[in-house]
């Protein structure tokens, strides 16, 4: 563990030493298009002789350590294919659930592999709070009844975010291994340091939306920030002996991540 008492440092360097080492994806079949990533990672964190339990299909994290207040979330991307944004059916995401530590780990994988066997092209793993720093919001899938021509139709408000990847965020994470942490993190030994990325809060946020059965038109109701404009500042990791390249934030067209969200491309 590193100063702040958390084992991702560790369980990134391992997963680094075995992308160097080739050890590849395995897939049962061509029909495996969820776990096959998240297998992988299983037998990275199981390498570091770190205690966990890994969750159900629907349940959050995938993986919640056992010993600390600390879990990670698997999203495998096919490549090239969808990787600037991803859907989340469960949990919005975040830094902190529950009281646990969130890391997400993105792997991009090649989209059309040519067996069963494959490597891991990239890597990212990030703190949760890279991806949203609101730890206040719970996920709450609600209902309405009274619909249909004999009023008994019940429609269910299923929540979907679709968030920005790494890949789309960050220039330079694209075909190596990176750590991005909160720039309190200090990594000791074995680590390099490639600099500062900051991300700065909206002056609006969404608090509700309206939909019309009528016409099909989704309103949104958006309220001031209270913490418009605040800075967080985070920082990006390397192992001992990969690239120097620098990794820098990127200016993100909403437009772009809206156009990701199409579901026609293998990711979990």
């Amino acid at each position: 563990m590193n100063e702040q008492g958390t084992t991702v440092a560790s369980v990134f360097q391992r997963c680094v030493e075995a992308i160097r080492n080739g050890s590849l994806i395995e897939r049962e079949s061509s029909r495996d298009k969820e776990f096959h990533f998240q297998d992988w990672f299983r037998k990275r964190l199981a390498e570091t002789g770190l205690n966990f339990d890994q969750g159900g299909r629907n349940s959050y994290p995938d993986f919640a350590l056992v010993r600390s207040a600390e879990g990670y979330e698997i999203k495998g991307l096919a490549y090239p294919g969808r990787d600037a944004s991803f859907d989340s059916n469960s949990q919005v995401p975040t830094g902190l659930h529950n009281g646990r530590a969130i890391y997400y780990v993105f792997g991009r994988y090649p989209k059309q592999p040519d067996g069963n066997a494959y490597p891991v092209l990239d890597l990212v793993i990030c703190h949760g709070d890279f991806l949203n720093v609101d730890h206040e919001y719970r996920h709450k899938n609600k209902s309405v009844k009274g619909f249909g021509s004999y009023g008994d139709i019940l429609i269910r408000d299923r929540k979907m975010y679709v968030v920005p990847t790494p890949f789309q965020l960050l220039e330079g994470a694209a075909h190596q291994q990176t750590l991005v942490l909160p720039a309190e993190f200090q990594l000791g030994k074995g680590f390099l340091k490639l600099g500062d990325l900051r991300r700065t809060e909206a002056d609006e946020i969404l608090v509700g939306y309206a939909f019309n059965l009528q016409t099909n038109t989704l309103v949104p109701r958006r309220a001031p920030n209270p913490s418009a404009g605040k800075l967080h500042v985070f920082r990006a990791w390397r192992l001992d002996g990969s690239s120097t390249l620098p990794v820098l934030m990127r200016a993100v067209d909403s437009a772009a991540v809206k156009r990701g969200g199409s579901h026609g491309n293998d990711q979990q």
